[in-house]
Order: C-alpha cells, then sequence, then structure tokens
C-alpha cells in the first residue's frame, strides 16, 4: 500500500482507441487495488469512445476538445492549433483543482495536452508506450517525463534509455486462462470438442482485408471441417451474415463483437488477429498459436513492426494484409493441422507474456508519489 492516511490523486490521459483505454482502465484497477486510499480522474478527448468506455468501468473522466493531426489538409488541421490552446488552458485549470501526485498518460492525442501542463507544472509524469514504434505524442514528451513503461524491447531509439522501465502492456482482468473452463466454454459456443477451431478477430470495428479473406475462402474453411468463431465488427456484420447464407451452420459461429474472449480463447486452436498491442498482449497472456495480418493504415505502420517482433522470435506467423487474400486461409489451415508448429509457437509467444503488466505500473506510479 502506497500509505493509510493520505489520498493520492492520480490523473490518467489518453485514448482514442481501445488500444489505448483498455491499458489506461487496467492500470487505474490495479492502483485500486494495491493503494490504501486512491482518487483516479480520467482525462480524454470530447466525443471519443473513452468518454463511454472509462465511466462504465467506473471511473470519473472528463473530455477536453483535441483531437489529432491529420495526414492531409482538413479543416480539422486549421483549427487544431486553437483546439492545442483550448485543452492546454483546461489541463492547467484540472491540475489547479484536481491537485494530481503524478499525471500519466497512455498515448493517443487527448495525453498531450494534459501531460505538457503537468511537466510545466513539475509534477511527476510517467507515461505508457503498447507499441513497437512510439506513438508522436510519446516521443515529444519523452525527454521531459519521469518515467517510460513500454512493453517491448529496443525502444531506446525513441525514449532515453534510463527511464525506460520493461513492464508490458497491461490487459481485461478476465482474460487469463482458465483451462477447467474449457468445457464450459465450449458448452457456450456450442462447438464439438473434437474438431479444430479457428478464433478470428479484427478488433471492436472489425478488419475488412480479414473479413474479405476468409469470406473468399470460406469453403475451403468448410471443407476442411473446421469450427470458426469469427468477430466481424460491427461495422461488416449484416454484410457477412448476408454473404454466408449459404454456407451457415453448427461450425460458423458469426459476431459483430465478443464480450466472452476469455472463452473465445480457451476453445480456439489458433487465432488470427490484426497486430494492434491489446491483442498482442492477450496472445501473449493466453498463448495461442497466431496469425498476424498487421493493418496497414496506422500510423507509422505500427501494427507491421508489432508483429515483427513476435516473428523473430518464432513467436507469431506475419500474413501481409495485401497478401491475405490469397494466403490467409491457406495459412491458417496450414496451421491447424500443424500440431509441432502450435506448440513453438505457443511455447515462444507465452515467454514473452507480462502477465502482472498493470501492477508492475502501478509499482513505477507508487515510487513517483513516494
Amino acid at each position: 500500500m502506497i500509505g493509510a492516511n493520505k489520498t493520492y490523486r492520480i490523473m490518467i490521459s489518453g485514448g482514442g482507441t481501445g488500444g489505448h483505454i483498455y491499458p489506461a482502465i487496467s492500470i487505474a484497477q490495479a492502483l485500486k487495488d494495491s493503494t490504501a486510499e486512491v482518487d483516479i480522474l480520467f482525462v480524454g478527448a470530447k466525443g471519443k469512445m473513452e468518454m463511454q468506455k472509462v465511466p462504465e468501468a467506473g471511473f470519473e473522466i472528463v473530455g477536453l476538445w483535441i483531437s489529432g493531426i491529420q495526414r492531409r489538409l482538413t479543416l480539422q488541421n486549421l483549427l487544431f492549433p486553437l483546439k492545442l490552446v483550448v485543452s492546454l488552458l483546461r489541463s492547467f485549470q484540472l491540475l489547479r483543482t484536481f491537485k494530481p501526485d503524478v499525471v500519466i498518460g497512455v498515448g493517443g492525442y487527448a495525453s498531450g495536452p494534459l501531460l505538457l501542463a503537468a511537466i510545466i507544472k513539475k509534477i511527476p509524469t510517467l507515461i505508457q508506450e503498447q507499441n513497437a514504434y512510439a506513438g508522436l505524442t510519446n516521443k515529444w514528451l519523452a525527454r521531459s517525463v519521469n518515467t517510460i513503461c513500454v512493453a517491448y524491447e529496443g525502444m531506446e531509439k525513441f525514449f532515453p534509455i534510463e527511464k525506460i522501465v520493461i513492464t508490458g502492456n497491461p490487459v481485461r482482468k478476465n482474460i487469463q486462462m482458465e483451462l477447467g473452463k474449457k468445457e464450459s466454454a465450449y458448452r457456450f459456443f456450442e462447438l464439438d470438442p473434437t474438431k479444430k477451431t479457428i478464433l478470428i478477430i479484427g478488433g471492436s470495428l472489425g478488419a475488412r482485408t480479414i473479413n474479405e479473406s476468409i469470406l473468399s475462402g470460406i469453403n475451403q474453411l468448410m471443407e476442411a471441417d473446421v469450427q470458426v468463431i469469427w468477430q466481424t465488427g460491427a461495422y461488416y456484420h449484416q454484410e457477412v451474415l448476408a454473404r454466408v447464407k449459404e454456407q451457415l451452420d453448427h461450425r460458423l459461429k458469426i459476431f459483430n463483437f465478443i464480450s466472452e474472449m476469455q472463452e473465445a480463447y480457451l476453445v480456439s486452436d489458433i487465432v488470427i488477429s490484426r497486430a494492434g498491442a491489446l491483442s498482442i498482449a492477450e496472445l501473449m497472456l493466453t498463448g495461442k498459436p497466431s496469425i498476424l495480418v498487421p493493418s496497414p493504415n496506422v500510423a507509422e505502420d505500427h501494427q507491421t513492426l508489432n508483429a515483427k517482433t513476435l516473428v523473430n522470435k518464432g513467436a507469431a506467423i506475419l500474413v501481409a494484409d495485401l497478401a491475405a487474400h490469397e494466403d490467409l486461409v491457406k495459412t491458417a489451415l496450414s496451421l491447424v493441422s500443424d500440431k509441432v508448429k502450435q506448440e513453438a509457437l505457443s511455447k515462444n509467444i507465452l515467454s514473452m507474456g507480462h502477465p502482472e503488466a498493470a501492477r508492475d505500473i502501478a509499482k513505477e506510479i507508487r515510487a513517483l508519489v513516494a
């Protein structure tokens, strides 16, 4: 425990995507679990998903009028300097009223103004970088913050080495594998334990390339008599259902979103996924043999770098987005029937996991308070 008498005040900023928000929530939960008295205030961007997800997790959040810089000339870009100034002034006001002991940034443009204001006011700061390629906001602020928690080795090319602590990425509490529940997980999905199962996840919004590649190879999957749990994402769900109407049978389970991810991991023999930081952190903890299809539509192509970090250690297979239509189903069927390859991938990816990431980051925060 940090202390029994004083209430410690922590601000956590960032968001924009689940890859930033869910680790932030995990850190907040770890702080509450390990600290006698703690008040936590989140700061996000108005209109972004953190404004809904953080209150759902039981934490208070305040929104800033801030957005990212677009890669082309837009009205948003012209408004950016004004938004930054307004958000910076609002951040100073929040720091004055909340009086935090430590300010944490988890990446994304929402974390920039608050961290900058905290640095100017000489309040201890910590940033958490989820990816193998550092985000723009974190790179800008790295030299001025106190501690930098990272998920991958080799991050000294972005950050001062003396500030780096390798903690891994925090994941949702309920993602840890409980093998005793495997039987009930098969019942939950109404699947046959004697058949091979492929889990397909493209993120909460879905991934067009993965969905299209699976659609084009759906007959091959059914002919191979494998079972499929397929999270299409909300955006593509109805389209996918309409296009697989002829093949829809008990072996094909299609969802727009899967809340019961622990059960999905338990019954899957292999996983097909994008290479976002959160997805990879979950795969490391579950030890699932994985085929990663990095999204090309992300800053600095960081998902490819995330995936290559695993591939270089024999911990995953990479199928490039451009090659997925041709190769994804073929690669999946090859892997699902290759027990030796599965065991090697599983062993290597498990060795890269950090099951106590949230607790270790909370420990670094407590050190800054002390």
